[in-house]
């Protein structure tokens, strides 16, 4: 077979879904046979996934842009920012094309055009051939999109309504990864609660059976394919991006029997019912989801809580804010998030009279992730003379990183392992805790 000339290097901005969607590309260029480079001024083809979010992401893709046409003339832009094409093009009227989120087909037809290769085989790539995280994880995309209405979010104009994947090719991929070594599978999407609510109860084939889609039964599934392909001591199953809906309760139980993780994703965003129902989200007030996470602890005690909240939403005040302290304290979350509200282009709550400051955001934020610091310091402090299993995810010389079930790749803490003479990448491994500080914790074989 000839060998294709092409040389094509990719740039991954934004969030773990956006990940999923280079893989797909990366998927497909390798099956085609193109080159994947690095080098963005040696490459034939530059293409630079974005994000858009927020205002930052924005800026941080524009200017990734822009670095990319100072060493190369061929540059494709994808990704949720594509969305806002004319943006741009306002700024780099020069790229060679745009396109939106999830469009591996349109990415590769603008390839073909600037960098023309016809395979010999017409084979089409799998959406998971390919994997750009390390050996011994992998993230998961069950559903792309989004049914909510979140004021301050964009997401659903970026990236469309929720359509769920049919269970049948997620459990598929699953074993995919699991038969090639992965260790963990980090299930994602935009609204993983919602999974499945789109085909309305439709079935997929799988073994013989006819499964309805829903997250529940995903969730039993993937525990049953864990069981009996995993060869392993451990094998993790983590969710993320949970919204706080009723039926998430039904998962706890299979938290709490280790089937999957017992570590709960869910963006709660605030506490105050005013501010809630200004947000449009799924949730009452701060003594509803305080009812909530006691009864979660009740059913699975190991269980770790992870959140993320937006401080100076507009008309947000100082009481409802010490609302949203006065939540924390008592909560006791293990993992905590905080974002600045962003008056990204297109939210609903731009238009909200009495704005923030951008003063008082940043007082908030700061006082908000010192309270929480404090409370993380305090709970990580008590695992000290403990017994833990982590995973490694890095080995340097004597020296390792680690992740315990509590903790997410690049989101949450790490466990530092300070005798680890023998381990490996991907290895599970029990240390005894003997260190903590805000984050993470320090410990031996």
């Amino acid at each position: 077979m000839t060998k294709n000339p092409y040389q094509i290097a990719l740039i991954s901005l934004g969030c773990p879904k956006a990940l999923v969607d280079s893989e797909k590309i990366v998927s497909q260029l390798r099956t085609e046979n193109y080159t994947i480079i690095n080098d963005t001024a040696q490459a034939d083809l530059v293409i630079i996934n974005t994000c858009g979010f927020i205002n930052e992401a924005i800026e941080e893709s524009l200017d990734t842009i822009g670095e990319a046409l100072n060493q190369n003339d061929k540059v494709v832009v994808t990704g949720c920012l594509g969305a806002k094409r004319d943006l741009i093009l306002e700024k780099y009227p020069q790229v060679l094309g745009i396109t939106g989120p999830n469009s591996c087909d349109e990415v590769m037809s603008i390839v073909h055009k600037y960098a023309p290769w016809t395979p010999q085989s017409s084979k089409t790539s799998t959406n998971y051939a390919i994997k750009l995280t390390p050996s011994h994880y992998a993230y998961l995309k069950i559903s792309e999109g989004c049914n909510q209405s979140c004021t301050y979010c964009i997401i659903p104009d970026l990236r469309g309504k929720l359509v769920s994947r049919p269970i049948n090719e997620v459990l598929q991929e699953a074993s995919f990864l699991i038969k090639n070594g992965v260790k963990e599978l980090l299930i994602i999407s935009q609204d993983t609660g919602a999974y499945g609510a789109d085909l309305h109860n439709q079935t997929s084939l799988w073994n013989g059976e006819e499964i309805t889609t829903n997250l529940f039964n995903l969730v039993t599934y993937l525990s049953n394919l864990k069981a009996s392909l995993a060869e392993l001591n451990s094998f993790w199953i983590r969710l993320h991006y949970l919204y706080p809906y009723p039926q998430i309760d039904q998962i706890l139980p299979l938290m709490a029997a280790k089937k999957i993780l017992p570590y709960l994703d869910i963006p709660l965003q605030h506490v105050n019912k005013r501010i809630l129902g200004l947000m449009r989200r799924p949730a009452n007030d701060g003594d509803d989801i305080l009812k909530r996470i006691q009864k979660w602890r009740a059913i699975c005690p190991d269980i770790v809580i992870r959140s993320t909240f937006i401080v100076g939403f507009p008309g947000e005040t100082a009481e409802e804010f010490n609302e949203l302290l006065s939540f924390l304290e008592q909560a006791q979350l293990d993992r905590v998030g905080c974002f600045k509200y962003s008056p990204v282009e297109g939210a609903k709550a731009n238009s909200f009279p009495k704005q923030v400051s951008e003063k008082v955001k940043d007082k908030r934020f700061h006082q908000l992730m010192s309270l929480q610091q404090k409370i993380s310091a305090a709970k990580l402090k008590n695992k000290i003379g403990t017994t833990i299993e982590i995973l490694i995810d890095k080995v340097k010389g004597k020296q390792a990183i680690g992740r315990s079930y509590a903790d997410a790749p690049e989101i949450d803490g790490v466990v530092y392992v300070t005798n680890a003479i023998g381990l490996a990448v991907g290895d599970f491994v029990n240390v005894t805790i003997y260190d903590s500080n805000e984050y993470d914790l320090f410990g031996k074989i």
